[in-house]
């Protein structure tokens, strides 16, 4: 009896959606940030908001410290997080905080 193969690329393995959205792009062409946003955007199916991660290159050896990149970046509609303030204060110290917003 032959032995059968077993891929994890089969189109068994995976659902409808993910073999059309893996037949809608090309993976060598080479496309620019806001067109890879608009195509991923396009072949989200999840009922979840997905997420993006992004690698880049920059050439730099880490070992050095003059050559060090660090930065943080302001998202546009914020983060989505609701900041809380919890106090622990009694009398005098807990109206205040109430009065500053806490």
């Amino acid at each position: 009896m032959p032995e059968k193969k077993t891929d994890k690329n089969t189109d068994k393995s995976h659902g409808k959606n993910y073999r059309n959205a893996v037949a809608s792009y090309d993976r060598e062409t080479l496309h620019s940030p806001s067109d890879a946003v608009a195509k991923v955007k396009s072949l989200a199916k999840a009922k979840f908001d997905e997420t993006i991660e992004l690698a880049v290159r920059l050439g730099v050896d880490p070992r050095k410290t003059d050559q060090s990149v660090r930065g943080t970046v302001s998202m546009p509609s914020g983060t989505g997080k609701t900041v809380r303030i919890a106090v622990f204060a009694a009398g005098d110290a807990a109206k205040q905080a109430r009065d500053a917003g806490a």
